[in-house]
């Protein structure tokens, strides 16, 4: 049987692909690089949500890489912390830290004129933010926090840095005379996507009818949908668009948020460490692979297909998609301009 086969079999039987089987055999299958042996030295790399689990794992790789980070957070505490954990055990200086409640629009906004400022080329932009809320939390302006946190933040905050972005592939290197790649703008996902199918009038789920893990898996489906919009609207020669899900991974969050699934699948040894869940993302910010195609979806370092059911597929239409893009442009009142 081909390793393409056995990576198709996995895939379509889901347990073996998303749980730590899935990372341990396809890393060994396809003989994986080493995330070490890459190096994001002269990069800026941008990531939210990296105060702790898989994205605090993907940010130590990145500063382990050599990259210029940049750590978005809301507790001014812990990222403080956090950069001075990095520098001290990677040796890496230039770790930084921007202060902003991604939950709030306005301070999006100043997050997104100081990175701007300070940072006119940003290579890397991951939106790694997200929780799932078992009781439903609001954002500051009234919008279901989880819609807020994975929708409209990524959709507001990868506009304010667009042009940072573009400019990484009109800067000549130096050294070389050549022009470096394009920049990269991952959005982390999660395999409950699949359960999900496209809705934009019912994105956030009424009151009644509330269920923490159904409403982030619909906020899940509404990322994977806007990363394949992004990429037809910006040509993969100046920004590349790509979504992923790190499988099922063993992090506080979810721990807290969905302790009976944990407490079946950690014994077994099922959970993936956060070190596993953050490996594609830091390949996709690292390899050139992630060059050669926009709008994909991935895990485990290839490109899937965004359905699994004929449920999810068929919702999804032009006419949903079209309607998904003009609600973020409204809500964040940011539109854009080619």
């Amino acid at each position: 049987m081909s390793k393409s086969a056995i990576d198709t079999i996995m895939e379509k039987s889901v347990i073996p692909s998303f749980s730590s089987l899935g990372s341990s055999i396809r890393s060994r299958l396809f003989n994986w690089q080493t995330l070490s042996s890459y190096s994001l030295t002269g990069k800026v790399v941008v990531i939210t949500g990296a105060t702790s689990g898989i994205g605090e794992a993907g940010a130590r790789h990145y500063a382990q890489l050599g990259a210029t980070l940049v750590i978005v957070a809301r507790s001014a505490e812990k990222v403080e912390a956090l950069t001075a954990k990095l520098q001290k055990e990677t040796g890496n200086n230039q770790v930084f830290s921007v202060i902003a409640d991604l939950g709030d629009q306005d301070e999006v906004r100043k997050a997104a004129a100081e990175l701007a400022l300070r940072w006119p080329v940003i290579n890397v932009l991951v939106h790694n933010a997200g929780a799932l809320f078992n009781k439903r939390k609001r954002a500051a302006n009234g919008t279901d926090l989880s819609v807020e946190l994975m929708v409209a933040t990524p959709f507001l905050l990868t506009g304010l840095l667009l042009r940072n972005l573009e400019a990484a592939a009109q800067q000549q290197d130096e050294s070389t005379g050549m022009t470096p790649a394009a920049a990269r703008v991952l959005t982390m996902s999660s395999g409950g996507m699949y359960t999900q199918p496209l809705k934009v009038d019912a994105l956030q789920m009424s009151e009644e009818s509330y269920q923490g893990a159904q409403q982030y898996a619909l906020a899940k489906r509404a990322q994977v949908i806007l990363n394949q919009m992004w990429a037809t609207r910006v040509p993969a020669d100046k920004v590349v668009f790509h979504a992923l899900h790190p499988g099922w991974v063993s992090t506080p969050g979810i721990t807290e948020a969905l302790p009976g699934f944990s407490r079946i699948l950690g014994p077994l040894g099922l959970l993936r460490s956060a070190d596993m869940g953050a490996d594609t993302m830091v390949w996709l910010s690292a390899d050139e692979q992630a060059m050669n195609s926009s709008g994909k979806f991935w895990h485990d370092r290839q490109a899937r297909n965004i359905d699994m059911s004929n449920n999810t597929r068929n919702a999804d239409t032009p006419t949903k998609r079209q309607a998904l893009w003009q609600w973020c442009e409204k809500h964040t009142n940011w539109s854009f301009t080619p």
